[in-house]
């Protein structure tokens, strides 16, 4: 928010990069949901023999789990 009040160039340039980075992440969600829809379209269209390669396909789009953060020494 304080890139988007001051006015020198660096600060400029900074508030460009965030709006440049927020286009990129609506375009990659964008893109995630158009492939989610064309993959439940040949869901439909195939029959159950491809079942195991649909859900498979749907492991690898759900975004990875975050590790646990230890405190402390481990053994």
């Amino acid at each position: 928010m304080l890139s988007s009040v001051l006015r020198s160039p660096s600060a400029v340039q900074v508030n460009i990069e965030i709006m440049r980075a927020f286009v990129r992440l609506r375009q990659m969600l964008q893109s995630n949901a158009e492939l989610a829809r064309k993959l439940a379209a040949l869901e439909k269209k195939y029959d159950t023999r491809f079942k195991i390669v649909f859900d498979a396909i749907r492991a690898l789009m759900k975004p990875p789990s975050k590790p646990k953060k230890r405190i402390g020494f481990g053994s």
